[in-house]
């Protein structure tokens, strides 16, 4: 595995995960812009589980990773993606790291199309979302990589980012996040996409112990640094 090491040196160019940031903030800009234009708009950068069902703006799947609902939903996702990308990046590369990440948002997507598609109807819409309601944000694809990092890195301490002075090892605290979100918005009625949260997390899981596997002599090196 070519960049799985943490001797490499820094390069003074942008890391992969500034240029997504960059590219979350233009977009989530222009798609609000749009959409405060024209309601329709939403259709060309949220995801809709009944449009991607019928074959419609598929390409979605991709946009709605990048575009947010807010200043605060925007601001909340790139401070945990710049935190947990950064060492991420460090770890498995640029390149990896960028197509492991647009993967992780995408699977999310659709693992949340699928469920609320077929599932979010009634009750359960609820618990899985329902068809007609637009998804956007990065969670899902930031998710992806707290997952991978509960295979590689399992005791790297995780923080909340309204709680910063509570952390746990992220064997723990990854699942627990996904358990408590899920919780708090089936009681308190939140609009929260847990669906695609837990997509990304199998994602990252995924992603994690084909590495483990792969490359386990140099997962146990960086995992010394972890202890």
């Amino acid at each position: 595995m070519k960049y799985l090491n943490l001797g490499h040196k820094r390069s003074i160019k942008f890391k992969m995960v500034t240029w997504l940031i960059i590219v979350n903030v233009i977009v989530s800009t222009v798609g609000i812009i749009l959409f405060n234009v024209s309601h329709k708009f939403l259709d060309y950068f949220a995801l809709k589980p009944n449009n991607i069902l019928n074959g419609q703006y598929l390409w979605t799947l991709v946009t709605h990773i990048f575009f947010h609902g807010g200043f605060l939903h925007s601001l909340v996702n790139m401070v945990a993606l710049f935190s947990l990308g950064r060492l991420c990046e460090m770890i498995i590369g640029k390149k990896r790291f960028f197509w492991f990440y647009l993967i992780a948002g995408v699977f999310a997507g659709l693992v949340s199309v699928l469920f609320s598609g077929f599932l979010g109807m009634g009750v359960f819409e609820k618990v899985f979302g329902g068809a007609d309601l637009y998804m956007v944000g990065a969670s899902g694809a930031i998710f992806g990589v707290a997952g991978l990092f509960v295979i590689l890195l399992p005791r790297l301490k995780f923080t909340i980012i309204f709680l910063p002075f509570f952390s746990l090892p992220a064997y723990i605290m990854v699942p627990l996040v996904l358990v408590l979100t899920w919780v708090v918005t089936l009681t308190q009625g939140l609009n929260i996409g847990n669906v695609a949260h837990l997509g990304g997390f199998i994602a990252g899981i995924g992603y994690g112990y084909y590495l483990k596997l792969k490359y386990r002599q140099k997962v146990k090196m960086i995992q010394r640094y972890f202890r």
